[in-house]
C-alpha cells in the first residue's frame, strides 16, 4: 500500500473524508505511516497501517455503508516547519442502525499528528477520532454497566 502524495498537513483529513466518502479503505489507509496508530471514537487502537486498512474496511462495508461525512471545521498547529497537529470537527449522517436503535446523525472531532516524510509529502502518524457529546462534561458507568453522558453542572 503506497502513501498518497499529499502537500500540506490539511490533504490529511480532506483525503480521509473523501476515501470515507468513497468507501475506499484502501485510500484511507494511505495517508497513515506503515507504523501508525488509530484510537477511534470507542477506544479501539490499531497499531499499524495495515490494521487500520482492514477496521476500515469493514466499517465501511458494514457499519457506516450509507454513511458520508462532513468537514465543518479544521485548524492547523504546526509543531516544526516539518510536524503538525491537525484537529478536524466532522460530520457523520447515515450510519447504519442496529437491532432496534435508529441510528442519529453525530459530530466528532479528529485529532491527526502529521508530518513530512523524506519526498516532502505530509503524512499521518497518528490519529484519534472523539465524539462530541453536546453539554456534558464526562462520561459515568452506572450499576449496571452503562456508560452516559452527563454534566456535573445540572444536578
Amino acid at each position: 500500500m503506497d502513501h498518497l502524495e499529499l502537500n500540506s498537513p490539511e490533504d490529511i483529513p480532506n483525503t480521509f473524508i473523501d476515501a470515507w466518502n468513497e468507501k475506499d479503505a484502501r485510500k484511507l489507509a494511505s495517508i497513515f505511516d506503515e507504523d501508525a496508530e488509530f484510537i477511534n471514537v470507542t477506544g479501539l487502537w490499531w497499531h499499524d497501517r495495515e490494521s487500520i486498512f482492514q477496521a476500515h474496511d469493514y466499517g465501511l462495508k458494514v457499519i457506516f455503508k450509507d454513511s458520508t461525512l462532513t468537514l465543518r471545521k479544521s485548524k492547523v498547529k504546526y509543531l516544526s516547519d516539518s510536524i503538525a497537529v491537525v484537529n478536524a470537527r466532522v460530520h457523520l449522517e447515515g450510519q447504519t442502525n442496529v437491532n432496534d436503535v435508529q441510528a442519529q446523525d453525530r459530530n466528532t472531532i479528529f485529532t491527526f499528528v502529521v508530518h513530512q516524510n523524506e519526498q516532502g509529502y505530509w503524512t499521518c502518524a497518528s490519529a484519534q477520532n472523539t465524539d462530541v457529546v453536546p453539554g456534558k462534561e464526562t462520561h459515568i458507568i452506572d450499576e449496571e454497566g452503562n456508560m452516559k453522558a452527563v454534566d456535573y453542572r445540572k444536578r
